[in-house]
C-alpha cells in the first residue's frame, strides 16, 4: 500500500521560512517522478513543484525563486524548502507520487500539512 506523509507545516510569519517533508513507504522512490501542490481556501488545488526522477524541476510561477523541491532517495523523502513566504502562500500542502506513464501527472497523494502565513 503507497502511503505519503507530510510534515512541517506551521504558522510562519511574513518573511519567513519552512521546509516541508513527505516520507513515501510502499513504492519504489527513486523511480517515479514527485511532486508538491497546494490548495488555498475557496480555491482549487493547484501544482507547486515538481521534480522528475532525471533531476529536472519545475516550479508554478508564484513560487519561482522562492521555493526549492528536492529529495533523498536513501530516506525515501521528498522536501520542499519554502522561503521569502507571503500571505498568499497559506494553503494546505499536498505531496504526490506521479505516474511513471505521464510523469507530471499525480498518482497517489498524501493527506496535507497546513502552512499558513499570518503576522
Amino acid at each position: 500500500q503507497v502511503q505519503l506523509v507530510e510534515s512541517g507545516g506551521d504558522l510562519v510569519q511574513p518573511g519567513g521560512s519552512l521546509m516541508l517533508s513527505c516520507v513515501l513507504s510502499g513504492s519504489a522512490f527513486s523511480s517515479y517522478a514527485m511532486g508538491w501542490h497546494r490548495q488555498a481556501p475557496g480555491k482549487q488545488r493547484e501544482l507547486v513543484a515538481t521534480l522528475f526522477n532525471d533531476g529536472r524541476t519545475d516550479y508554478a510561477d508564484p513560487v519561482k525563486g522562492r521555493f526549492t523541491i528536492s529529495r533523498d532517495n536513501s530516506k525515501n523523502t521528498l522536501y520542499l524548502q519554502m522561503n521569502n513566504l507571503k500571505p498568499e502562500d497559506t494553503a494546505v500542502y499536498y505531496c504526490t507520487r506521479n505516474w511513471v506513464s505521464i510523469p507530471s501527472e499525480p498518482r497517489y497523494w498524501g493527506q496535507g500539512t497546513q502552512v499558513t502565513v499570518s503576522s
